[in-house]
């Protein structure tokens, strides 16, 4: 590591610069994106309230408002912070407790608004930097360098700004991720120092924080048990399989975490059993992706975002040059570095993912509601990338020093563009099933007197309360259980289906003896609209007046 130097100054205030312009885009514009699906399961356990108890009061075949979902979409007093913990382990252990409970108190003190709840998140992503900052200084022992470039990178990091305005956890496992890792680091670091000066280490004292910081790990997202898993490895290799004091005080730390743990474990294999004997299984899983598509965007997104589709042959083009970067920084790391360095980033990196991606390599295709599982991917190759970039800016010869500084103002420019392209946006790629609910919301809004009608079936539920924020309160809806065939009052200029099954659609063509016409269809859902026949068309009778004599 003798070639690494203290940051220059203009470094220094380029790192500053991009740090307050990371800052602004993380508050900018919180409510301008689709509230979806996801997002609104969360604001639904932050309420208290389960799945089945929001559709045994909202579909119900009465018609209501969009004020209705309101008690579902936040905190409310009807419920406590005893019920949102409640409500996880009764029906989405998957997501342990923590964030739901910040999210719970934060909410109680700002409200239930998209801007409230968002930017919960963005508060949260300011606490990225003082940990890359430390994670890396723990890694490469330098002032400012490699934790600077790092902390630029962080700052105007696409992806970081994707996860920094969205209302779930997977920023504050960020945070989490970074913090285990640096006290990881700390711990055998310090025992290292007091071994070599033959004074006995308190192994409380330096082992407690990392037992503390993995425990909020795990609390905060169930994945957090490959990245323990990615320590242990790393653990294990540097004491070349030996076990050694490290290794020992490790597996006590790991152990206390684990025991700490074990309450919500076992609420996630009670759930795990019941929904194995349980007949409801409906939910509709999102299609698949190509794995290596999916992994190489991603990638992209990493350092360059502007929404571009997967199928934009641009992105490859992309992407390409951003893989050999990040390929080069990798081998650029671990040529240059102690093993003990780059052997943790390369862990970090493949260790959490290889249990998402070895069964879709199986299935031929990976989802992409998983993304977020990849986040200990992306921040390991973040820093990887921040290690070759500040060891390249000011060493070698001038022309090497001045293709570096190109490569560096090229990746700043990309991530700046990315921001603002992001901030100006109404939708994004990570909106997933919703990323056209504002088009859906658009074509509802535009008839005088609507009447939105949708049943339980499958993903409906989160699609519905996704597309309420988007609506007008002229809109009125019509929520069935079990796909019954709902009782259509008068006094709606238009009618709409929203993602009905062809059975269910049929069924009230039928009963209605009206016609359906689709007018919006994407791979996840469709809407359709009540239409007369042709022949009643030719003698102009109002499609009220068959519902009317229907009813």
């Amino acid at each position: 590591m003798r070639h690494l130097k203290f940051a220059p100054s203009w470094l220094r205030f380029l790192i500053i610069f991009l740090l307050a312009m990371g800052i602004l885009f993380r508050f900018s514009n919180l409510d301008s994106k689709v509230y979806w699906h996801d997002e609104t399961y969360a604001s639904l356990r932050i309420s208290g309230y389960t799945i089945n108890e929001a559709k045994q009061q909202l579909f119900n075949n009465r018609v209501i408002g969009r004020e209705s979902f309101a008690q579902f979409q936040g905190a409310n007093p009807e419920n406590s912070l005893n019920d949102t913990i409640m409500s996880l382990a009764k029906q989405d252990s998957q997501h342990p407790p923590l964030y739901y409970i910040i999210a719970r108190l934060w909410m109680e003190i700002f409200g239930n608004s998209v801007t409230a709840i968002r930017s919960l998140s963005a508060c949260i992503s300011l606490l990225v930097f003082p940990c890359v900052y430390w994670l890396c200084r723990e890694l490469f022992n330098v002032p400012l360098s490699v934790p600077g470039v790092a902390i630029a990178l962080m700052a105007i990091s696409p992806i970081q700004l994707v996860y920094a305005q969205e209302a779930q956890e997977y920023i504050l496992w960020l945070v989490t991720i970074l913090l285990s890792g640096a006290s990881l680091l700390r711990a055998m670091r310090l025992e290292d120092q007091l071994a070599k000066k033959r004074q006995q280490p308190d192994l409380f004292a330096i082992w407690s924080i990392y037992a503390v910081t993995l425990t909020i790990s795990l609390y905060t997202f169930i994945w957090s048990a490959f990245v323990a898993l990615a320590h242990g490895i790393y653990v294990m290799i540097t004491a070349k399989f030996k076990f050694t004091e490290t290794v020992r005080s490790y597996l006590l730390a790991s152990l206390v975490s684990f025991l700490a743990f074990i309450p919500w474990i076992t609420v996630v294999i009670g759930e795990f059993f019941q929904f194995l004997i349980s007949a409801d299984k409906t939910t509709v899983q999102p299609p698949l992706i190509p794995i290596f598509s999916f992994l190489i965007m991603q990638l992209s997104r990493i350092f360059f975002d502007i929404n571009l589709s997967l199928e934009n042959t641009l992105n490859y083009l992309i992407a390409t040059l951003f893989l050999i970067l990040v390929g080069y920084s990798i081998y650029f790391l671990c040529h240059t570095t102690n093993y003990k360095v780059w052997f943790f980033i390369i862990t970090l990196i493949v260790v959490p993912a290889l249990p998402l991606i070895m069964p879709d390599l199986i299935a031929g295709g990976i989802r992409a509601s998983t993304e977020p599982y990849l986040i200990p991917s992306y921040l390991g190759i973040q820093v990887a990338v921040a290690y070759l970039l500040a060891t390249q800016l000011y060493n070698g010869s001038a022309s090497r020093r001045n293709t570096w500084h190109i490569i560096m103002a090229l990746i700043i420019i990309c991530g700046l563009i990315s921001f603002k392209v992001s901030s100006q946006a109404e939708t994004w790629w990570n909106k997933g099933m919703n990323y056209g609910n504002l088009q859906v919301a658009q074509i509802i809004n535009q008839s005088n007197r609507p009447l939105l009608i949708s049943d339980a079936l499958g993903n409906n539920y989160g699609n519905v309360f996704s597309l309420s924020y988007l609506l007008e309160p002229k809109v009125r809806f019509l929520l069935v259980n079990n796909q019954k065939t709902p009782k259509i009052p008068n006094g709606f200029t238009d009618v709409f289906l929203f993602n009905p099954s062809d059975t269910w659609r049929e069924t009230i063509e039928k009963k209605y003896k009206l016609k359906t016409d689709i007018v919006y269809s994407n791979k996840y859902y469709s809407l359709w609209k009540l239409a007369k026949p042709r022949k009643l068309r030719q003698r102009n009778i109002s499609p009220n007046n068959i519902l009317a004599a229907s009813l």
